[in-house]
């Protein structure tokens, strides 16, 4: 089946809408034989692709004109392999996943590259993409080592699950000291921002949807840029004793009724 690419622009959105746009698509896709296999969302460039398996292109703009109507500004047929040399290895299916129906308590992870669109604009298409790279596997790295599971790639960040609070902090703490290291050693500094957030979230097609996706994109959103910032649920629910916690906010945060605390978790060493 063919591969496409639809690029969304002037986009007025954040990470939680575009993955909520996302779920829409995937609850309407079989109707037209479709499958959106994953995206790239630039906030500061408001702009958004889209990748996707189908028989047409026409079919791939129908999934979009039904489940929340913003048809894509242009969309071109790509090569196949192109999904995982621009986002990387797309993650599969766990069993787990498929035999519990969707739903499962998880911690959510984010991760967000700051200030992005500035670096490019700084460094090129080459230069930031050597970054984006380097993002990438420093994160991976640290999922592998932690138990950790990526969901997708977002364009300038990684979103992971955990079964473990305690797995998941560690995995934040581990990626911003590896990401510093990287950091003294190289002529661009890559700073990235983390969010982290638990409950159980439902399981469609290989993504994660529901408040604590939601809660995670937003808390790393709001974080400082090398810092780490968990839900109220994180930092309860943790029970290990080598990081500590500091109360932020509490924000008012796109989606949630009512302000929402925030904790962020200490992690640089100090002399």
């Amino acid at each position: 089946m063919p591969t496409y690419m639809d690029r969304h622009e002037n986009v007025d959105a954040t990470e939680a809408d575009i993955s909520a746009i996302h779920a829409l698509d995937v609850e309407v896709q079989d109707k037209h034989k479709v499958k959106y296999l994953s995206y790239w969302f630039d906030p500061d460039a408001h702009s958004v692709f889209c990748f996707v398996d189908a028989p047409t292109k026409e079919a791939a703009e129908a999934v979009h004109a039904e489940a929340h109507g913003q048809i894509a500004s242009k969309i071109i047929p790509v090569e196949g392999g192109m999904v995982a040399n621009f986002l990387g290895p797309q993650p599969e299916e766990s069993s787990a996943d498929a035999a519990n129906g969707g739903s499962a308590f998880r911690t959510i992870l984010f991760t967000d590259i700051v200030d992005s669109t500035a670096l490019t604009q700084r460094l090129g298409d080459v230069g930031v993409m050597e970054l984006v790279r380097a993002h990438d596997r420093i994160v991976r790295q640290v999922l592998h080592e932690s138990c950790g599971t990526e969901v997708k790639h977002t364009g300038d960040g990684i979103m992971a699950s955990f079964e473990s609070v305690a797995d998941a902090v560690a995995a934040s703490v581990r990626i911003q000291r590896r990401l510093c290291e990287y950091s003294r050693e190289t002529e661009h500094p890559l700073e990235v921002r983390i969010g982290v957030s638990a409950g159980e979230p439902v399981t469609e097609h290989n993504d994660l949807f529901g408040a604590a996706v939601q809660l995670a994109a937003r808390a790393c959103a709001r974080a400082d840029p090398s810092c780490i910032y968990v839900s109220q649920e994180v930092h309860e629910l943790y029970d290990g004793d080598d990081h500590s916690f500091e109360l932020r906010g509490p924000f008012e945060l796109k989606g949630f009724e009512e302000p929402i605390p925030l904790y962020e978790v200490t992690w640089r060493t100090r002399d």
